[in-house]
C-alpha cells in the first residue's frame, strides 16, 4: 500500500496593516457620531450665549459656568436646587438598591425548588420602560382613586400612617416626605432585579472551599460573610455601587411622570433642570454647562468609588495570590470564631 500523501501547510497570512481598523470602523463610526462628536459639540455650545432660535451665538467663554457659581445669576439657584434634590435621592436609594438586592442574592444562591423561578420574578420588574413604570404607579399611588390607599384602608394600615403625620389620605404624590417614599420605593422596586443578578454572579465566582474551610474552623454565619462573602464580592460591590450611583444620580423619568418635580419643585432633580433651561428656555449653552457639570462631579465620585474599593494585594486571580487570600480569609474567620 502507498502511504498516504500529506499536503503541504500553507503558511499564516498576515492581514494587512489595515485590517484592525477595519473590523474596529463600525464601533468607531458609532462612537464617534452618537458620543464624541456630541461631547465635542456640547463643550464648545457650553462657551456660547447658545440660543438655537437665534442666528448669532456670541462667545462668553466659561461665563456659562461661572453663573452656576454666582448666587446672583438666574440660573444659580434653580440648579443646586436640582442638585440638592438629586442628592436628597441618591442619599435615600442607594443604600437600599446595595443591601436589599446583596441580600437577596444570598437567599437566592442557595439550593431550593422553585429557585429559577423566583430569580426570573425578582428580575422580572427590571425589563419594563421607565414610562411604564412611571405610569404604572402614578396611579398605584394616587391619593384618591390609588389602589395603595384602598388596600392600607381594608387592612387598617392607614391608621398607623396617620399616626406617624400623614394626611387622609395618605399623600403619596402630593406632600413631603411621601413624595420621596413613593420615589424612591418605586425605583427600588424597579430596578432591584439588576443589582440582584449581578450579586449572584459575583457570589458564585467566590470558591466554595473557603466557605467550608471557615465551617470547619468553626466560624458562624456572619464572620463567613464578613471574612469570605465580602472581600470576594469586592469588585463586584465597586461596580454596582458605581452604576447605582450615577443610575440615581441620573433619575429624571420617575420624578417627570409621577410627581412633575413636585410639590412645588421639591423632587425636580437637576436632568429636569437641564433639560427645562435647554429646551424650555432656549438656553442650550447654560444647559450644557450644568450637564458638564454634573457629569464631572460623577465621574470624580465613580473614581473615588473604584479606588475606595479596589483589590489590594495581588488582585483576584489565581495562583499564590489567590491562595494568600483564601488563607487570609481563613485566618480571619478562625480568628473572628476563637
Amino acid at each position: 500500500m502507498s502511504a498516504a500523501v500529506v499536503p503541504p501547510r500553507r503558511p499564516l497570512r498576515r492581514g494587512a496593516w489595515w485590517t484592525p481598523w477595519a473590523f474596529l470602523a463600525p464601533f468607531v463610526l458609532v462612537f464617534g457620531t452618537f458620543v464624541a462628536l456630541p461631547a465635542v459639540r456640547g463643550i464648545w455650545m457650553s462657551l456660547h450665549d447658545w440660543d438655537y432660535l437665534m442666528p448669532s451665538k456670541p462667545f462668553v467663554g466659561l461665563g456659562n459656568y461661572a453663573d452656576l457659581f454666582d448666587s446672583t445669576s438666574v440660573v444659580f439657584q434653580r440648579f443646586w436646587d436640582g442638585m440638592a434634590a438629586t442628592g436628597i435621592f441618591v442619599v435615600a436609594s442607594v443604600p437600599f438598591l446595595l443591601t436589599l438586592p446583596l441580600l437577596l442574592a444570598m437567599a437566592l444562591d442557595r439550593r431550593f425548588p422553585g429557585r429559577t423561578f423566583l430569580r426570573a420574578v425578582v428580575f422580572l420588574p427590571y425589563v419594563l420602560g421607565v414610562a411604564v413604570v412611571g405610569v404604572l404607579f402614578r396611579f398605584v399611588l394616587d391619593p384618591n382613586l390609588g389602589v395603595l390607599n384602598h388596600l392600607l384602608g381594608l387592612t387598617g394600615l392607614d391608621r398607623l400612617l396617620h399616626a406617624l403625620g400623614a394626611g387622609d389620605p395618605v399623600p403619596w404624590l402630593t406632600a413631603q416626605p411621601w413624595t420621596w417614599v413613593s420615589l424612591v420605593g418605586v425605583t427600588v422596586w424597579w430596578t432591584l432585579g439588576f443589582n440582584t443578578i449581578i450579586y449572584l454572579a459575583g457570589l458564585q465566582d467566590v470558591p466554595r472551599e473557603l466557605y467550608d474551610a471557615a465551617e470547619v474552623d468553626g466560624a458562624s454565619a456572619a464572620q463567613r460573610f464578613r471574612h469570605v462573602t465580602l472581600p470576594g464580592l469586592r469588585p463586584v460591590l465597586a461596580f454596582v455601587l458605581t452604576m447605582t450611583f450615577l443610575a440615581s444620580a441620573n433619575m429624571f423619568g420617575q420624578a417627570d411622570l409621577m410627581t412633575s418635580g413636585g410639590p412645588g419643585t421639591s423632587t425636580r432633580t437637576a436632568l429636569m433642570v437641564i433639560l427645562d433651561t435647554g429646551l424650555g428656555q432656549y438656553k442650550m449653552g447654560s444647559a450644557a454647562a450644568m450637564g458638564y457639570l454634573l457629569s464631572i462631579g460623577l465621574g470624580l465620585v465613580s473614581i473615588a468609588n473604584f479606588w475606595a474599593l479596589r483589590e489590594r494585594g495581588g488582585g483576584r486571580g489565581g495562583g499564590r495570590g489567590g491562595r494568600r487570600r483564601g488563607a487570609r480569609g481563613r485566618r480571619a474567620a478562625a480568628g473572628g470564631a476563637s
